[in-house]
Order: C-alpha cells, then sequence, then structure tokens
C-alpha cells in the first residue's frame, strides 16, 4: 500500500508540474501572440519597406536628374545651333563665298555681344535696385546691416593694456606721502605778517 501511495503522490506531483507547465506554454503563447499584435500595430512602415522605399527615391531622383541634365544639354544644343547657325561648307567654296561667311559670323558675333551688353547692363542695374530697395526696407523697419566682428584674444587685450600702462609707468605714484612741507616741490610765497605789508 505503501507502494501505490508513493506512485499515487507521484503521479499526482507529475500531474501537477505538467499542469503548470502547460499554463506557463498557454501564458507564453499569450505573450508572444500580444508581442507580435503589438508590432503589428506598431504601424504600416516597418524598416524593410523603409529602406525599399528610400531605395526607390533614390532610383527616381536619379532618373529625374539624369533626365534634366539631358534636356539642359538638348536645350544648350538647340541655343548653339539657333546662334550659330548651321556650320558652312567651306571646302569648295571660292573667296567672295568665304568673305561672304566671315562677314555673316561677324555681324551674327556682333550682335550676339550687344545682347549680351545690353543683358549685363540690365542685371547690374536691378542688383543696384534691389540694393536700394533693401537699405530702404531696413530703414523702415530700424534694421540696420550688422557688420562682421573679427575676433579678438583676451589674452591680447590684457597684453596690450600691461604694455600701456608699463609705457606710462611713474615712479612718484609708489613713493610715500609726505605730509611735511619742507620736502614738497612748490615754494610757498614767504611773506612777513600782514602788519608788515607796505601799501
Amino acid at each position: 500500500m505503501a507502494d501505490d501511495e508513493r506512485k499515487k503522490l507521484e503521479e499526482e506531483k507529475k500531474r501537477k508540474q505538467a499542469e503548470i507547465e502547460r499554463k506557463r506554454a498557454e501564458v507564453r503563447a499569450r505573450m508572444e501572440e500580444a508581442s507580435k499584435a503589438k508590432k503589428a500595430k506598431k504601424g504600416f512602415m516597418t524598416p524593410e519597406r523603409k529602406k525599399k522605399l528610400r531605395l526607390l527615391l533614390r532610383k527616381k531622383a536619379a532618373e529625374e536628374l539624369k533626365k534634366e541634365q539631358e534636356r539642359k544639354a538638348a536645350e544648350r544644343r538647340r541655343i548653339i545651333e539657333e546662334r550659330c547657325g548651321k556650320p558652312k561648307l567651306v571646302d569648295d567654296a571660292n573667296e567672295g563665298t568665304l568673305k561672304k561667311i566671315c562677314k555673316d559670323y561677324y555681324d551674327r558675333m556682333y550682335i550676339c555681344e550687344e545682347q549680351k551688353w545690353d543683358l549685363e547692363r540690365e542685371v547690374r542695374k536691378r542688383d543696384w535696385e534691389i540694393s536700394e530697395l533693401n537699405s530702404q526696407v531696413n530703414d523702415l523697419r530700424g534694421k540696420f546691416v550688422k557688420p562682421t566682428l573679427k575676433k579678438v584674444s583676451k589674452y591680447e587685450n590684457k597684453f596690450a593694456k600691461l604694455q600701456k600702462k608699463a609705457a606710462e609707468f611713474n615712479f612718484r605714484n609708489q613713493l610715500k606721502v609726505v605730509k611735511k612741507k619742507e620736502f614738497t616741490l612748490e615754494e610757498e610765497d614767504k611773506e612777513g605778517p600782514s602788519y608788515l605789508l607796505i601799501f
């Protein structure tokens, strides 16, 4: 009977231990599900999605930059062709034709230079107007352009003051003050008593 009781006790302990393990496993499973749910609720953008999105944005920006460069190059070629014209065939041209081609190029260059000068003058005029308007606005606001201050070392200032003091050093200031009048530099007028004074 003792063996039966021992077996029952051992079986009961095992059953209790199994029950505890099962409950722990359930709690662990619930915690894992809750953490997964929290992670899922965090947001749409996971780190992998963010990385993919960054890569796509970089690719798109690179493509747009390349297209913009190609567009600018095509525009430049078009403008150069428009301003300079198509190249003339000069291999089998006679002297009169060459002179005419040179004169055409010179006239075109003269016109371009004139336009350039006019544009530069206009730009200078606009810059001047802008600076004038800025100064008027600052005057109305009461704000003025603050000059940039240069950095000055505080030790240099102290050193300059010491040098200045050394240059103005007066030895008399360190002497002891004497109350007696016999050593004073200014001599008082020695006059007799007032009754001796003759009018």
